[in-house]
């Protein structure tokens, strides 16, 4: 055989070969089809075929049999997965812990407002459940939007309510109206400015803000930054800074990790962070005093809040003064929130820090026990409050000694 059609026959077999090795393209996703967690093609209205793990939960629970371990989790994740909202190129996920508050969350103050005891009970429960939840997702170690969308949707649902219930009475003028809707448009704005990277460290060639760190196992280091090393991002990390195991990063000047906005407190964003507490407390407060003055106008305020006579007469006062105490509850939550961020600007600690000093019993107790201050970098209140306010610069990049 000549040289040339050698040479054309093996190539011809070489892309053969290829073909053979390259996987059929997918046809692309209609609005209703997704990949699922197992990654096999599936359909939104098949939500409800082929689940075993429920199946089998059920059949367990009319048998009156337990569950087996790690079933309820299975059919929870199962459930999430299945949980999609038709779309452009493929159905998208929601996430399912969004939901219960935009259901939950009316269904209640609604039922507190048909009678006095009934709004006790309820009111009293809120922020015990939302407690429960709270330590649960934490002792796991999950993330969740859950928190994020009680606040969210609790905005506007009191500022609809508002709107609705307490405005047309003619008690709350154009400007009282303008005032409210600007302090909502500002707690917003500083909660997307919260949202954003709080200072996020990352190794050189790394992703976007907020992916996950890469495994292994730990680089021997010196002895001197073995305690500053981050078996996770695999990098020593800056003094005071902190890897958060919900976010699975580290950040520079890491206060706490803040359900609320599911999003850590770090050096970037913490001034944000507090800004959003102040616009929604001052908002929070003028909206709850608005609103008891227009159903309760003989009264003061503090009088008001505990003692308005005929409040429950109409439906439409009764949900107005139910709302007025769920945002009193609410207001009294994140203010103590926020005088403990003052408590420790002022000190020059982080929360994290503090956490570490009331642990091991290191640091000075202020306050009846609110604050705790090591004394490592408080330079005194006015130094405090300058270096707080300095936070935000764009963070230098780290050493090259420091990186492995």
């Amino acid at each position: 055989m000549a040289p040339g059609g050698e040479g054309r026959a093996s190539r011809r077999r070489r892309r053969r070969r290829e073909g053979e090795a390259e996987e059929p393209a997918l046809e692309p996703l209609c609005c209703c089809e997704y990949i699922a967690r197992d990654g096999a093609r599936s359909h939104v209205a098949a939500c409800i075929c082929d689940c075993q793990e429920l199946d089998d939960g059920c059949d367990r629970w009319i048998s009156g049999k337990p569950l087996a371990p790690g079933a309820l989790q299975r059919i929870l994740d199962t459930v999430s997965d299945r949980c999609r909202v038709p779309w452009l190129r493929g159905a998208r996920k929601v996430e399912i812990s969004i939901l219960p508050p935009l259901v939950l969350l009316p269904a209640l103050l609604h039922m507190a407002a048909w009678h006095l005891l009934l709004g006790v009970v309820i009111l009293a429960s809120l922020p015990a459940l939302t407690l429960w939840y709270y330590y649960l997702t934490h002792r796991r170690g999950d993330q969740t939007l859950f928190f994020l969308s009680l606040g969210l949707f609790s905005l506007g649902y009191m500022y609809y309510t508002f709107l609705r219930e307490v405005a047309p009475r003619g008690r709350v003028g154009p400007a009282q109206l303008a005032t409210l809707t600007c302090g909502l448009g500002l707690t917003l704005l500083a909660l997307r400015r919260a949202k954003e990277d709080p200072g996020y460290l990352r190794r050189p060639g790394e992703g976007a803000a907020g992916s996950e760190c890469p495994g292994g196992q730990p680089v021997p280091v010196g002895p001197e930054s073995r305690e500053d090393w981050c078996t996770q991002c695999r990098l020593v990390r800056p003094a005071r800074a902190g890897h958060c195991r919900l976010c699975r990063v580290c950040v520079r000047r890491m206060d706490h990790h803040c359900v609320w906005i599911n999003n850590c407190v770090g050096e970037s964003n913490h001034q944000a962070f507090l800004l959003a507490l102040s616009f929604f407390l001052l908002t929070s407060g003028y909206g709850i005093a608005l609103t008891l003055g227009t159903i309760c106008p003989e009264r003061s305020i503090f009088t008001a809040l505990f003692y308005c006579p005929g409040v429950y007469a109409t439906s439409s006062s009764a949900l107005s003064f139910t709302c007025a105490w769920y945002c009193a509850i609410i207001t009294a939550g994140m203010g103590y929130i926020f005088l403990i961020q003052l408590i420790n600007i002022s000190c020059n600690v982080t929360e994290r820090e503090a956490g570490r000093a009331l642990r091991g019993r290191t640091g000075r107790r202020l306050l009846c026990g609110l604050g705790v201050d090591p004394g490592q970098y408080n330079r005194g209140f006015l130094s405090n409050w300058r270096h707080f306010c300095s936070l935000g610069a764009p963070p230098r990049p780290l050493p090259a000694e420091d990186m492995v």
